[in-house]
């Protein structure tokens, strides 16, 4: 089985050696890594060339292209159409792979009773201070999970080529939260879904300034309720079922509560008040303002908001078990 590796790349001449060499210590073979420079104004362009004539192999394809329109999305995109693999993944330029990756991928794949759609496996997030914490890994509820923790992030998972191609791919137009939103809108497609077990096979490198995120959200304000609004109107045009669709309204409205909360932490009350605001206010409407809105949800609502603006954790644990 021939898997296809895709990794977009931007201005990371000093630091997407790392990642290459993650992907040549892969213990698994055939494997086809498409490189997509995103018009780097850097060196980057000739250090992926570099890497091509120095560790193609038969058994390691390695194709170098690049993508004028300067999004990650549209990197992704470009890249996806070169792939010959029956399976694919998307990594970013920043981010490592143990060895064993993409052999534990295939042997999940096999040994599957129905070959599934996407492969999901668990990460490791390092922090640019050393520390290092376990994302969260769940087998259920994917939806739910998707919305509040990005399950389905762009190092996370392998998807099936057939099943992606039926898709309408990578938004091109997001410049963030990109993944949160295909992976939401690859959930609503229905997939068969299969869980890789063990310990963290990736691990995802914090890079600051030269994250997609950046250091604070308000820096991007805007954007973030931009992708928010997109991925109401696709759950609102999805088939799921109406009961369904309230419950992934309803937790869409507190991740927009969510970024106001973390506005509020970085010292912008006036980006955050008016976004908890519309949050609540639809979530009220959701109830009808009943008695559990009033004496229940209302009341962890404003709890889970002051527990994030402190910057603590396990909120969104509550949240999907409250919603």
């Amino acid at each position: 089985m021939l898997v296809s590796i895709v990794i977009p790349v931007f201005n990371r001449e000093a630091i997407v050696e790392r990642t290459l060499q993650s992907v040549v210590a892969q213990t698994y073979r055939p494997l086809q890594l498409v490189l997509v420079d995103n018009m780097s104004t850097d060196g980057t362009l000739d250090v992926l060339r570099r890497f091509k004539q120095e560790h193609e192999t038969a058994d390691l394809q390695v194709e170098v292209m690049q993508e004028p329109y300067h999004t990650a999305g549209a990197a992704r995109n470009c890249g996806f159409e070169a792939t010959k693999g029956q399976w694919v993944l998307f990594f970013d330029s920043d981010d490592e792979m143990a060895p064993r990756l993409v052999e534990r991928y295939v042997r999940t794949i096999e040994r599957a009773r129905n070959e599934p759609d996407i492969v999901s496996t668990r990460s490791t997030l390092a922090a640019a201070d050393g520390s290092r914490r376990k994302a969260p890994f769940h087998r259920s509820d994917m939806l739910a999970v998707q919305i509040l923790h990005s399950q389905l992030a762009t190092q996370r998972y392998a998807v099936r080529r057939e099943f992606f191609a039926a898709t309408d791919g990578w938004n091109i137009n997001l410049p963030r939260w990109n993944d949160w939103e295909l992976g939401i809108r690859l959930l609503l497609d229905k997939p068969r879904l299969a869980f890789m077990g063990g310990r963290s096979m990736v691990t995802v490198n914090d890079s600051g300034e030269q994250s997609i995120t950046g250091t604070a959200f308000s820096h991007h304000a805007g954007d973030w309720e931009h992708v928010l609004d997109i991925v109401r109107g696709e759950v609102v045009s999805s088939r799921l079922k109406p009961e369904h669709k309230l419950r992934c309204k309803r937790l869409l409205d507190y991740r927009r509560m969510v970024l106001a909360a973390q506005y509020q932490r970085e010292g912008h009350p006036e980006l955050a008040r008016p976004l908890c605001q519309q949050a609540v206010s639809r979530l009220r409407e959701s109830y009808n303002n009943n008695r559990h809105w009033r004496w229940v949800v209302q009341p962890i609502l404003k709890w889970l908001f002051a527990r994030i603006v402190a910057g603590k954790r396990g909120a969104a644990i509550v949240a999907r078990r409250l919603f």
